[in-house]
């Protein structure tokens, strides 16, 4: 059986999976050897290096699941050694490389952080990051206000400065061949739907669904139904999966 290994996003640590964590942990014994939170992002410096950790820390079989900078970590992983991917579920993520826009806004966020604006930066990105209805639900908005200060200024740079140099990863999605997920919130602005739906059709027999009334940081804001989807997801197709190794094996 696998292990499912979960990757945050960007300045992000395990309290953004923690309702996931929870419900994965009813699958274990039964359809997943173990789940794992990496905090690979924290530790190196450029995308490849995060992935390779990752895999090296975390042997055998594995169950990918990324959320945002997560996925994009994932799709990396995959890329070094598809053969291991038993399973990969990208959320709120994109295989798109920045825009100039978007490096600029980048950049831009990361000048702010070193001219002494961190509070600022980390607030203002409030309305990017949820649903406008939940901007002022106050146990939500301190949950990931909180993660970004445990993070702090140095990392946040250097996670942007990892994530701006990363490649083009459209061209391999068509060869991933491992049962694939694809969740975005209905109102993401960060990594839109069509980046998320982008991914859905290039990947061979990917599913695709949105979480309604939900912004950038889904695992957080829709708990329950991120956790639903993603339990019911990968209870089907891993017990499919064994269904057909023991066929195979009689």
């Amino acid at each position: 059986m696998p292990t499912v290994v979960l990757i945050p996003g960007l300045a992000a640590d395990g309290a953004m999976w923690s309702a996931q964590l929870d419900a994965l942990d009813r699958l274990r014994g039964t359809r997943i050897e173990d789940v794992q939170i990496t905090d690979a992002h924290f530790r190196c410096d450029a995308l490849p290096a995060m992935a390779a950790a990752l895999l090296a820390e975390h042997p055998g079989p594995l169950v990918l699941c990324g959320a945002s900078m997560g996925g994009i970590v994932a799709l990396e992983a995959c890329a070094q050694a598809p053969q291991r991917v038993q399973a990969l579920a990208l959320l709120g993520t994109t295989a798109r490389p920045d825009t100039p826009e978007v490096a600029a806004l980048r950049a831009a966020a990361c000048a702010l952080i070193e001219g002494g604006g961190f509070e600022e930066m980390i607030v203002g990105n409030l309305p990017f990051s949820f649903h406008p209805d939940r901007l002022h639900d106050a146990a939500l908005v301190n949950l990931y206000l909180d993660m970004l200060r445990r993070a702090g200024a140095a990392q946040i740079v250097r996670q942007n400065i990892a994530i701006a140099a990363r490649a083009d990863r459209r061209p391999m999605l068509p060869s991933i061949r491992c049962p694939t997920l694809v969740l975005c919130g209905d109102a993401d602005v960060v990594t839109t739907v069509e980046a998320s739906r982008e991914i859905a059709q290039s990947v061979p027999g990917a599913e695709f669904a949105l979480v309604e009334r939900c912004g950038h940081m889904l695992t957080i804001e829709r708990p329950r139904e991120v956790s639903d989807a993603l339990c019911g997801w990968l209870s089907a197709r891993l017990s499919a999966r064994q269904a057909a190794n023991s066929r195979r094996s009689r």
